[in-house]
């Protein structure tokens, strides 16, 4: 039996906006695959606190949300920038629970924790950004999408982080595509490609960070390192 398919969405985000319009569920579901998406805390119809501390340990109650879910079954997942690092923080505190995994949206940025531009985004999804913030302006235009809460983002933003450095990498031993854009804030991917100890590499010609769920190289990604046919 095919493994069920997790997919997780980016920072101000949700399963309407990031996976329904790309029809990316209908494709696995015609696959033969049961598809499990989730609106993460603080985004879309998932649950919002105001407080960081609200958010605490959120991977791994996504990882007890999965085991409750799907039991003893092994999941293949997918993930988008903040849903790709969220992915693989819990494929390494539950490596037996997933199979292949696709993220996108993500390289060098998760090497390279920069405080002062989370900061900068959570003033920004709160409606505080900077005239001149190009990166903060463009979450906050996400973040004021129906269904978000912009103070709710700001506290998911500067909350404590589930460690992903060299302990992690090592215990995810699992098949892994990266695919990224070559106009991705968050490359390059190498750093990535590098820490991963079976990863293959799809680049997106021409595609910036937001635009990556919705290319037709992605999703031709997914399908093929899935192998869903």
């Amino acid at each position: 039996m095919a493994n069920p398919v997790l997919l997780l969405h980016g920072f101000t985000g949700s399963v309407a906006s990031t996976w329904q319009p790309t029809g990316i569920i209908d494709l696995l579901s015609d696959g033969g695959r049961e598809v499990i998406a989730w609106d993460l805390p603080g985004h879309g119809s998932a649950d919002k606190h105001h407080d960081p501390a609200g958010y605490a340990d959120m991977e791994a109650k996504l990882v007890e949300r999965l085991a409750a879910e799907v039991g003893e079954q092994t999941v293949d997942g997918v993930g988008f920038s903040m849903g790709s690092r969220t992915l693989l923080a819990m494929a390494a505190m539950a490596p037996e629970r997933f199979g292949r995994l696709v993220v996108s949206g993500v390289g060098r940025n998760l090497f390279e924790r920069d405080d002062e531009q989370a900061e900068r985004i959570a003033r920004g999804v709160s409606g505080e950004a900077e005239a001149d913030d190009v990166h903060a302006q463009t979450f906050a235009r996400y973040a004021a999408e129906p269904d978000q809460d912009g103070q709710a983002l700001a506290a998911f933003m500067r909350r404590k982080h589930a460690p992903l450095g060299d302990d992690e990498f090592a215990r995810i031993t699992h098949p892994v595509r990266v695919v990224l854009g070559t106009e991705d804030f968050a490359g390059p991917a190498d750093p990535l490609l590098d820490a991963l100890a079976d990863a293959s590499f799809t680049e997106l010609r021409g595609c910036d960070h937001f635009a990556t769920p919705k290319n037709f190289g992605f999703i031709d990604a997914v399908m093929d390192h899935l192998e869903v046919f």
